[in-house]
């Protein structure tokens, strides 16, 4: 996995695609369109959640809290940590998630030290993957970034040469709701995150398109009954 030069900016302007060739905006579009509209309900039917956490969006957490505490199925709750250098970061520790709700903590699993980008948390959670013998998961994160957390999860499973169902779970969230981090909604952030799926897949940090394409074939074939639950 190469790294990135700098960091792309999160606030990104519309004539920023004016030079970008169709087909490419094209395979956004069909990523975004194919892992958003995987059945969220078969969130119920995996065995771990995982949720990077950032942008001091604490809804991610409580929306992972909600459904593990209602899941008695779901053996593990894993939590990435972020970049201690954002302005709203807080040590991730069990008495901050008690305080949004766990009381499950058999099998709640968090990174303990901060991590700098997606792919490192994409990392640690497979690590975590590995290492519990997790079977399937589920990604529950807002739903503006939650296409490329799953493409970068995917792209690390791959690079480990590890392949297990991955189910979107989007948090339930205006689109409207100011990011505590930026105090931008979730809306402004789209044209920074489409950016970054433009980008990513060059640099080693996503799932390319193929990828995505020979992935979600695999899944629907070998993993209907999960999806579906039918």
């Amino acid at each position: 996995m190469t790294s990135v030069s700098r960091p792309l900016p999160r606030l990104v302007p519309a004539e920023a695609f004016a030079d970008v060739p169709a087909d490419r905006l094209l395979a956004v579009l069909e990523a975004v369109t194919m892992v958003l509209t995987l059945p969220h309900r078969a969130a119920e039917r995996v065995d771990a959640l995982v949720v990077p956490t950032g942008q001091g969006e604490d809804w991610r957490l409580t929306e992972a809290i909600r459904a593990w505490e209602t899941g008695p199925a779901l053996r593990h709750l894993l939590v990435a940590n972020t970049d201690s250098a954002e302005r709203t970061y807080r040590p991730l520790t069990l008495d901050r998630l008690r305080g949004l709700g766990l009381r499950r903590t058999d099998g709640v699993v968090l990174q303990a030290e901060p991590v700098t980008g997606t792919g490192r948390q994409a990392a640690w959670i497979v690590e975590q993957v590995r290492a519990l013998g997790v079977g399937s998961v589920a990604v529950v994160v807002s739903p503006y970034h939650l296409v490329r957390v799953y493409l970068t999860v995917l792209r690390a499973c791959d690079d480990a040469g590890l392949r297990i169902p991955m189910v979107p779970l989007p948090v339930a969230v205006a689109p409207d709701a100011p990011v505590p981090e930026t105090g931008a909604a979730g809306y402004d952030l789209v044209a920074g995150e489409v950016s970054r799926l433009l980008r990513y897949p060059g640099q080693g940090w996503i799932a390319t398109p193929e990828r995505l394409r020979d992935y979600l074939r695999w899944l629907w074939s070998e993993h209907r009954l999960l999806l579906t639950g039918a």
